[in-house]
């Protein structure tokens, strides 16, 4: 056979495998380093891929960490994909590094999540672990949200056809592609049901642990509801809090947030069926002075925009953000500022474009968006036929990514950036 030959077989079987992978990314769960990598030529070389930052600038986590008053808390709320507790571990092992933050308690403390509303009623778990540095004068309280349990049910659904009776039909890698579309594609359809509520109701129950003092004051391997009433702390308004989420998870956070904004304007409106309790008018007051942070990673929320209603106040930023705004003692925070990561490269990942906050987030929110565009997936040579990148990596891949990693740290645009974002990305400010 000949080297035209060859090559012309090549293309044609590498077009299909492309279109297989690009087909089998529904969601966010892994199944190993993809199979393109298997035929694909590594380009060892210079690192080349794109960090492009464009919005505001950002201040990231360090710098609530070096106040002497108050606690840094994150939130991470993961995507499609049955998960386990403990999903989070690599990306926090990073992130304390980076923060310098290694000393971490003997133990983590695990809740497992239930509505006041409904005690039977499983919601998931919340994984809380304590970070310090050495000397003990910096500490991190990371929540780490597993809500997959509450879909994981109803998944079953499909289980039969994951069985030995249907797979053994399909090709190996058709039938590994089908398991992780299994398992990852209901997701988004389930949250579209009756399962929303049940799904906020946990981010709440998450939000409201997030209020309390301190480690101290968090249950141990409990199944216990948390009721803002009595959780929130005196101190509130001197704590941090961070959200980092991924994909649905995205989508999960921002209702999340949305829902509590209703909430606490017409508590009236909501009773105990449709909320937990109706939080203490301090804890809005307090509230309404915080700037908060939101890490979206591989950020899908105009995907999940579509066929959704809009929010329930929304195009009125001026009105509730502004100091003169005639609702502006009805916001929820001072400030959301909102940093989406999105590599070109994954399939499912999205910038947030100019003016979608406006329309279809909340106005009580004052959110303020920074997109990053950044390839967290190698590019490869794909044998001189063009350049290609593993889609399954580009979906997964930033939470490994030490810049993403060092960009959540650290921030950009704030004077204390991480050296590798000074030197690997470029940010441009937008001033409007």
């Amino acid at each position: 056979m000949n080297s035209k030959v060859k090559l012309s077989t090549l293309k044609k079987g590498l077009l299909p495998l492309s279109l297989v992978l690009s087909v089998g990314l529904s969601g966010c769960a892994s199944f190993g380093k993809g199979i393109a990598e298997a035929v694909l030529e590594k380009n060892d070389g210079e690192d080349t891929r794109v960090c492009q930052v464009r919005g505001k600038p950002f201040a990231g986590i360090a710098p609530s960490l070096a106040k002497k008053h108050g606690k840094t808390k994150v939130l991470m709320v993961h995507g499609v994909g049955d998960r386990l507790a403990g999903y989070s571990t690599e990306f926090l092992e990073k992130l304390a590094k980076e923060l310098d933050v290694t000393a971490k308690s003997s133990t983590y403390k695990d809740i497992q999540l239930v509505s006041p509303v409904d005690t039977d009623k499983n919601l998931g778990n919340l994984r809380i672990t304590q970070l310090k540095n050495a000397d003990g004068s910096k500490e991190l309280l990371f929540y780490e949200l597993t809500w997959s349990e509450i879909t994981r049910s109803q998944k079953e659904l499909l289980g039969f056809d994951n069985s030995g009776e249907y797979s053994y039909k399909r090709a190996e890698v058709n039938d590994m592609l089908k398991k992780f579309g299994n398992d990852t594609g209901p997701d988004p359809i389930i949250y579209l049901g009756d399962t929303r509520t049940q799904i906020l109701r946990a981010f709440s129950q998450s939000f409201c642990w997030m209020g309390k003092d301190g480690w101290e004051q968090l249950p141990n391997d409990s199944r216990v509801a948390c009721a803002t009433t009595d959780s929130f702390s005196n101190n509130i308004d001197q704590d941090d809090f961070i959200f980092v989420s991924h994909s649905l998870g995205s989508r999960i956070t921002i209702d999340g947030l949305q829902r509590l904004a209703s909430v606490l304007e017409n508590p009236k409106k909501y009773s105990t069926t449709s909320y937990d309790v109706t939080p203490p008018a301090r804890m809005r007051q307090l509230l309404q002075q915080k700037k908060i942070q939101i890490f979206m990673l591989s950020n899908q929320l105009p995907m999940l925009q579509l066929g959704r209603e809009l929010p329930e106040v929304n195009a009125q930023k001026a009105d509730y953000c502004l100091a003169n705004g005639s609702r502006y003692s009805s916001r929820l925070f001072d400030e959301t500022a909102i940093v989406a990561f999105s590599d070109p490269n994954d399939l499912l990942s999205y910038a947030i474009p100019h003016n979608f906050s406006d329309k279809y987030l909340d106005s009580r929110l004052c959110i303020k968006v920074t997109n990053v565009n950044i390839n967290v997936a190698k590019i490869f040579d794909a044998f001189g036929m063009g350049k290609f990148a593993n889609p399954m990596d580009a979906h997964l891949g930033y939470s490994k990514d030490d810049r993403v990693v060092a960009m959540i740290a650290k921030g950009i645009g704030n004077g204390q950036s991480a050296p590798l974002v000074k030197e690997k990305c470029e940010w441009t400010e937008i001033t409007d």
